[in-house]
């Protein structure tokens, strides 16, 4: 026979960014304290809402089987002693297990004897057991922030007000410090009223419907969404498409109704990403575009309620919005009314860090930078770089930047148009910050890339040369991001760039703080850490993790260069050549690796296949070495690979290892250099055939 289990822990408000890892986790915790408990079933599914967290089991086991437990002990050598008598480690095993040595069994494992205790265990009753096993379960969800409550000390992510705990008709009796169980609920907060009583699990869901909470979050978050595109379509637009507002939506309510809502047209002078960010941040509100992507003066909010008086909750709404907009356009005029140069000197009494100076000192070594990686990459020129370095921070100064710090960088570009500069400069304004989180776009301009690629690297070399570093996941200055960012930058879009070259520049931009740690040690743990985020990057776009470490064997400073041999090594191993050059390399390598010289005697070889095969590499070598500087790996190979009849005739014909040391020297070192050669474009011996 088997029960459907209701559990549900009835809580205060939990904060709504807590709830999506929270139902993961209680239906995770779940199955694994099952599992222990030896307690069969049919289905499991956790729910949430901003009230309750609920883990619903379907046809559970009313009984543990019986099991037989074995636990092995130390080996038989160990456990007894020269005599055949029990040893210390041997005693206290059996100890241990409450059993007496006598009792213990030996089993081999692997070909060593073991001593074993065998138990046999019969099954509870699952109403005996399950009162420990929600309990467990409970207090093993864990929250990035938790709190204790009146004089108690479980700590949970808000006060626990309620338990409801069935199994099948029967409550299940567990207790959380005042909180016992009861087979009672709670509906929606203000559309319901007292305590409602649930017959069993399947009722459970019946009364909560008919007390307005949607508890399924699947069936919530749907909703919402379509409510919020139904409504936008109703006033001639659509909603912004924002996964993070509507999940934040998702977990702020448990009975949706999306209501459309509207300001003045005066305000959509402000730039729209202001309106957008006042509209999401502060009120949870969905902004509206029109077919052609223009902001539109209206707004999508989502009640935790029904439609009863809607009227009177938009004009509400709408009030709010318009004390936050009037802020918004205040800010924005302030700001507009001063040129940018005021503020960059300002720049000067906002400190960066204490030991890499101010927010001035950061421009000015941004400028050097990026005139240096321009210059290298060819890209933007000295002028538009310059001015572009130097007006970058300035509206973190503004007043809208300090109300929405998010802004950084939008407002500078806006600013920067509003008062007539380079359009390449306001572009490169906003674009520096780019990328600012994972699948974020990137810079389009040559001056975005330069200007970005300047602020990561000058990040990266000044906190490393302090002794900063991430560490686990402590990455307060979002270093893992900067480096995967400029990454991603130089592979999109091909920049040939020594890395080395930039980091010990952005080093030596830095003479006048307080480094700790060498400039050669600074660069190189620099680079060791860009090349970790490249290897990450790498995988996910798709190549294997042998092709990777073949291509990262060979020390480069550019990137670009390494995805280039990357991407051909992928190419090789998907030809119709890839057997032949494996063959080539293998045979080559395996029995020349330990050897140290590949200078070839030639005057010294004998057999026609020897000399054939020096012949046929001496006419293709400076060709593979022309294809492989000019990147072109893919050719190198092909001419590579084109040896193997006459490595197989060689192989055939002589024994390398020849008692005339003069002619194993020549034979190894004419095997080393055809292995050498192939090293120049990556580590072979690390690829799986």
């Amino acid at each position: 026979m088997a029960r459907d289990l209701i559990l549900e822990i009835g809580v205060e408000e939990i904060p709504s960014v807590y709830m999506s890892k929270a139902i993961v986790d209680l239906k995770s915790i779940a199955i694994q304290k099952l599992s222990d408990a030896r307690l069969g079933y049919k289905t499991i599914e956790s729910f949430g809402s901003p009230r309750r967290l609920t883990l619903f089991i379907g046809q559970l086991e009313e009984r543990q089987p019986d099991a037989v437990i074995e636990s092995r002990g130390p080996k038989k050598s160990i456990a007894l002693n020269p005599e055949g008598k029990p040893s210390k480690a041997g005693s206290g095993f059996a100890r241990s297990q409450k059993v007496d040595f006598k009792d213990l069994e030996v089993r081999e494992v692997g070909g060593i004897e073991y001593i074993f205790v065998i138990k046999k265990e019969h099954g509870n009753a699952s109403t005996a057991i399950l009162p420990g096993i929600l309990q467990d379960i409970a207090h093993s969800l864990s929250f990035p922030k938790s709190m204790r409550w009146g004089y108690y000390h479980t700590r949970f992510a808000r006060p626990i007000r309620w338990l409801l705990a069935l199994f099948g008709d029967e409550r299940v009796a567990m207790r959380i410090e005042n909180i016992e169980s009861g087979r009672y609920t709670y509906g929606h907060r203000f559309l319901s009223r007292g305590p409602l009583e649930v017959k069993d699990p399947q009722d459970y869901f019946r009364v909560l419907k008919e007390n307005h909470v949607v508890l399924n979050q699947e069936e919530r978050k749907e909703l919402i969404r379509q409510q919020v595109v139904n409504a936008a379509a109703d006033a001639g637009g659509r909603p912004m498409d924002n996964d993070d507002l509507l999940e934040e939506v998702n977990y702020l309510l448990e009975y949706p109704t999306a209501f459309y809502g509207s300001f003045s047209p005066s305000y959509l002078e402000v730039p729209p990403e202001v309106l957008t960010t006042t509209m999401i941040e502060h009120q949870r509100y969905f902004p509206v575009f029109d077919s052609r992507g223009k902001l539109m003066p209206g707004f999508i909010g989502v009640r935790n309620g029904t439609d009863h008086s809607l009227d009177m909750v938009r004009a509400g709404n709408e009030r709010v919005l318009k004390a936050r907009l009037e802020d918004a356009l205040f800010f924005w005029n302030e700001d507009t009314r001063k040129p940018l140069e005021d503020m960059v000197q300002g720049l000067r009494d906002v400190l960066f860090h204490e030991r890499l100076g101010s927010i001035m000192d950061k421009v000015g070594r941004l400028e050097n930078l990026a005139l240096y990686i321009g210059q290298v990459c060819g890209l933007s020129d000295e002028t538009v770089l310059r001015r572009a370095a130097h007006l970058c921070k300035a509206d973190l100064l503004s007043n809208m930047v300090y109300e929405f710090p998010e802004l950084q960088g939008i407002m500078g570009r806006y600013y920067a148009l509003n008062q007539g500069e380079e359009q390449e400069v306001c572009e490169a304004i906003l674009e520096h910050y780019l990328p600012r989180f994972a699948g974020d776009r990137l810079p389009v301009t040559g001056s975005g890339k330069v200007l970005s690629l300047a602020e990561k690297i000058d990040n990266l070399v000044g906190f490393f040369a302090i002794g900063i570093k991430p560490s686990g996941s402590h990455d307060p200055y979002a270093l893992r991001r900067q480096a995967m960012g400029m990454v991603n930058i130089i592979l999109d879009s091909g920049l040939s760039l020594n890395l080395a070259s930039v980091a010990g520049t952005a080093y030596d931009n830095y003479a006048a703080a307080k480094a700790g740690i060498s400039r050669e040690d600074t660069v190189s743990e620099v680079l060791e850490f860009i090349g970790q985020r490249m290897r990450g990057i790498l995988l996910e776009r798709g190549f294997s993790h042998d092709l990777i470490d073949a291509a990262l064997a060979i020390p480069s400073y550019d990137i670009t260069e390494v995805y280039g041999r990357i991407t051909a090594l992928q190419e090789l191993r998907r030809s119709d050549i890839f057997e032949d050059y494996m063959v080539v390399y293998n045979r080559c390598h395996n029995l020349s690796k330990k050897w140290e010289d590949d200078t070839v005697n030639a005057d010294i070889l004998v057999d026609e296949s020897e000399i054939n095969l020096h012949r046929s590499f001496s006419l293709i070598k400076y060709d593979v070495y022309r294809s492989i500087n000019q990147r072109d790996y893919l050719s190198a190979c092909k001419m590579l690979a084109d040896l193997r009849p006459q490595v197989d005739a060689f192989f055939t014909a002589v024994m390398v290892m020849a008692e005339d040391k003069e002619l194993k020297a020549a034979r190894l070192g004419l095997l080393k250099s055809i292995a050498n050669l192939c090293n120049f474009i990556a580590d072979f011996s690390v690829i799986v055939a």
